[in-house]
């Protein structure tokens, strides 16, 4: 019997590497040029002028807010940051160790079944519930976060904007001027990157006409990973294991010499610095220095220098948000959390999108098993 011939023609684009999925409006990347835009707008002047609150409108309406249009979402924002007391409680009753990953994406699950719109998959009914996810998933990271170290849960404070407000809520004292400002840029470098595997994740789900609460938890489920999501904390483990800056050559080198990957370097699409790193390393040095962590920064900036040195990488958007992020006080576990509060903006403007002209997203895989076979009843079987 012949082999099946669907897949005797097929071209395999392993881990779907260069394959246009789709058509979207809401980021371009040039990895060669280090280039990102979300909906058209560089990320160097996002970054340096706007707003997580106008990037995320930005993203779900394709165009900047007016002050007007701003301060509307902006109070949308806020009024939905509020998380039940039945899923606070599903965060409470989890078995103590359980790794906040986990605890948020069974938190953000079970948000949908206290969402009276879980299910209507009209435009407005999406949109309005981009906006409640965006608001509340920060408030379940600052709950595990509490509730793990055996502190009560923060509620949010409704006259803080978006990224300050998680901060307080993390905390329990509310940022200076300049912890709000890194806070929030945090937020805007992470809320969208295209077709990574978790925005994919989500789309793929949403193409089903399953709900959007589903798409984010599957979205969460693949940020976990570590070649996705979790690739900062083992950043921060990384350069905590190196200790001394007198260290880190010896070490990486060792590490390259036995094959090693080194996070927080190189990417499926940038073949220059991410971007998103060059404002990362500058709020890095600040913040290191003001927090008493000149170490870190000293020790990850000399390991970038020797991988440059020795595999000529750039760094990556992990890389030193794990120095900022641990200088703002957030406990390295918790990176990949943050992670996913700031692209839930992303996510969510992917299954707007997707839904807007949607086809269920179905590939093909190349058959590389055995040909057709007889069944043999058991009792025949040698």
């Amino acid at each position: 019997m012949n082999q099946p011939q669907a897949s005797s023609t097929a071209v395999v684009a392993k881990g779907l590497e260069n394959v246009i999925a789709a058509e979207s409006a809401i980021c371009f990347i040039d990895g060669l040029q280090g280039k990102l835009l979300y909906r058209g707008y560089n990320i160097h002047d996002l970054a340096e002028q706007s707003t997580f609150e106008e990037t995320a409108y930005l993203l779900w309406n394709g165009e900047l807010p007016s002050r007007e249009q701003l301060d509307e979402v902006a109070g949308q924002l806020r009024q939905e940051r509020q998380v039940s007391d039945d899923v606070l409680r599903i965060v409470r009753d989890l078995p103590q160790g359980t790794v906040p990953m986990v605890a948020l994406r069974t938190a953000v699950s079970a948000l949908a079944a206290y969402d009276p719109e879980a299910d209507e998959n009209t435009p407005e009914a999406n949109y309005r519930k981009a906006i409640r996810l965006t608001a509340k998933v920060p408030t379940l990271v600052a709950a595990i976060h509490r509730v793990r170290q055996g502190q009560e849960i923060v509620s949010p404070d409704g006259e803080l904007p978006h990224a300050a407000n998680f901060f307080y809520m993390l905390n329990g004292r509310k940022p200076d001027e300049v912890e709000a400002r890194a806070m929030d840029l945090v937020f805007v470098l992470h809320a969208e990157h295209g077709f990574n595997a978790s925005t994919f994740t989500a789309r793929v789900i949403a193409s089903t006409l399953s709900d959007t609460y589903s798409a984010v938890t599957g979205a969460i489920g693949a940020l976990k990973g570590p070649l996705h999501g979790g690739a900062a904390p083992r950043v921060f483990l990384m350069l905590e294991e190196i200790a001394d800056v007198s260290k880190a050559e010896s070490y990486i080198k060792e590490r390259l010499a036995r094959k090693e990957k080194i996070m927080g370097f190189g990417h499926r699409v940038y073949k220059v610095e991410d971007p998103r790193a060059t404002h990362l390393r500058e709020w890095a040095k600040q913040l290191a220095e003001r927090s008493g962590k000149s170490r870190l920064y000293e020790i990850a900036l000399e390991v970038e220098n020797i991988m440059k040195q020795e595999k000529q990488l750039a760094c990556n958007v992990d890389y030193y948000a794990a120095v900022v992020e641990a200088s703002l006080g957030i406990p390295w576990d918790l990176f990949t959390c943050v992670f996913a509060a700031s692209r839930t903006a992303g996510w969510t403007a992917h299954i707007l999108e997707q839904q807007s002209d949607n086809r269920i997203i179905r590939p093909r895989a190349a058959y590389v098993g055995p040909e057709e076979r007889r069944y043999v009843p058991i009792d025949q079987r040698s």
